[in-house]
């Protein structure tokens, strides 16, 4: 009996999540009510607060979800941390930037919730600072190899963050016509001169 209670707990707590997804991806953030993704859910109003005690815990709970997604795919076979190799950087901007397209509707979100809560500001802000810390190790085989990197390594991976970053917001607003290939691919190149001052 307990598990079956535990396992319909789960699946509440993952259909709000989709629903928030959802409306998220509709109207936004800031235009979407508790009630909205409770009814979106297919779920009784108070049965939200069993499972989170406000929309902004819903969405750190969303952002948690990404960090984990991505931690996964740090353990990819195809895995290679040494930026050195221009694949390796290929790698890690084709991984980035599907992830983001994936999840555009939290990390949009997320954007917004910053724009009018500090606390979602800083969460924010620390989110950045914990990907960048996941692969700062990735920048030893270019200094090992004599490359002098553009800035500090935190700063040359928040310019390859906000590269990646501001295409997609191009591409995915319209402003910039390309596929995901040919954006992964000029990224790659981007970055790669970049921190290396060769071409790809």
């Amino acid at each position: 009996m307990a598990t079956s209670r535990q396992e319909r707990s789960a699946e509440t707590e993952r259909a709000l999540k989709d629903a928030a997804q959802r409306l998220f991806a509709e109207r936004g953030y800031l235009n979407t009510k508790i009630t909205d993704i409770t009814a979106a859910a297919g779920r009784a109003a108070g049965s939200f607060y069993n499972h989170f005690a406000s929309k902004e815990e819903l969405l750190q709970a969303l952002l948690r979800d990404l960090a984990d997604a991505g931690d996964v795919r740090a353990e990819h076979p195809d895995h290679n941390p040494d930026f050195s190799d221009p694949s390796a950087v290929r790698y890690h901007i084709a991984g980035y930037w599907h992830f983001a397209r994936e999840h555009a509707s939290v990390l949009r979100a997320v954007g917004q919730a910053a724009a009018v809560n500090e606390d979602f500001a800083r969460l924010l802000q620390q989110f950045g600072v914990e990907q960048r810390a996941d692969i700062a190790d990735h920048l030893k085989g270019l200094v090992d190899n004599g490359f002098r990197l553009p800035s500090t390594p935190d700063a040359s991976l928040a310019v390859m963050f906000i590269a990646t970053q501001g295409l997609l917001a191009a591409v995915e607003d319209g402003a910039v016509e390309l596929s995901d290939e040919q954006a992964i691919d000029g990224l790659t190149r981007f970055v790669y001169r970049g921190l290396t001052g060769r071409d790809y």
